[in-house]
């Protein structure tokens, strides 16, 4: 992708007032970052940080009451639940989001209580196996946790609570949730996690952000796969080292009137 100085400008000036319109606290009623905005432990958030994101496909109003849906299974504890281990007591074919089922949450649950056996929360467990020191940071940490989760399972992997295919995924659901816990400006995203800084994060890459940069000449790779986030926030590093993907809100709010 070739872009000149002055277009890179006039980009960069497009994208910021993009950014500065929809990060701001309007935004959280009607996104998913506002269930683990309720909670104030860290594990409270972590945790339905991870579910609320692994559930993010779809329509934004059904993902929602589905995260509600989720709460309310933990009875609104969710450190509680995990630590009880009360999810075993779920069906496995409860249905909480179109294809992700009791038997899918139960997987993602016993791996965390596995963590959480070890390490006070996840930022530890990052902390302590040094994915800050990564280039990718979050596919290094999927790896990490894809370990934790099939140990706590007999062995097996469930693509539906962690992608599997790490040299080729996008790993947009955990890449949203790692900027609700890692960005810090005090708007919409917490700013929780200190194993990983704001400048190491990806682009939750999307169909509508991905359209989005491509409309707008960012991109020219049509899969929205793991290459085209790393081309998409190598150039979105250019405007904001520090902070790049607060350049997820811009992406997103292009045309946000028409996104489902």
């Amino acid at each position: 992708m070739l872009i000149d100085n002055q277009q890179l400008r006039s980009l960069k000036e497009f994208l910021d007032c993009e950014a500065a319109r929809i990060n701001s606290v309007d935004f959280i009623a009607s996104d998913p970052v506002q269930f683990p905005r309720r909670f104030s432990a860290l594990r409270d958030i972590e945790i339905v940080s991870l579910l609320s994101a692994t559930i993010a496909w779809g329509n934004r109003k059904m993902i929602c009451n589905n995260c509600n849906k989720m709460l309310e299974i933990m009875q609104g504890d969710p450190a509680a639940f995990v630590d009880d281990e009360a999810y075993e007591a779920l069906p496995d074919d409860l249905n909480i989001h179109r294809t992700f089922f009791a038997r899918n949450f139960k997987y993602l649950l016993r791996g965390l209580k596995h963590i959480y056996n070890r390490y006070a929360s996840l930022n530890d467990f990052a902390a302590a196996n040094h994915v800050g020191r990564s280039d990718e940071p979050a596919w290094r940490l999927v790896e990490l946790m894809q370990h934790e989760l099939a140990a706590a399972n007999g062995g097996m992997s469930d693509s539906r609570c962690l992608p599997t295919n790490l040299t080729g995924t996008a790993l947009k659901r955990i890449n949203m949730a790692l900027r609700w816990l890692v960005r810090n400006d005090g708007i919409v995203d917490m700013g929780v996690w200190n194993a990983i800084h704001p400048s190491q994060l990806f682009i939750p890459l999307d169909v509508h952000v991905g359209n989005t940069a491509r409309a707008l000449g960012m991109i020219d790779r049509r899969a929205n796969d793991k290459k085209t986030v790393l081309e998409l926030t190598s150039l979105l590093r250019q405007f904001r080292p520090d902070d790049p993907v607060v350049y997820d809100y811009a992406l997103f709010g292009v045309g946000i009137n028409s996104k489902g």
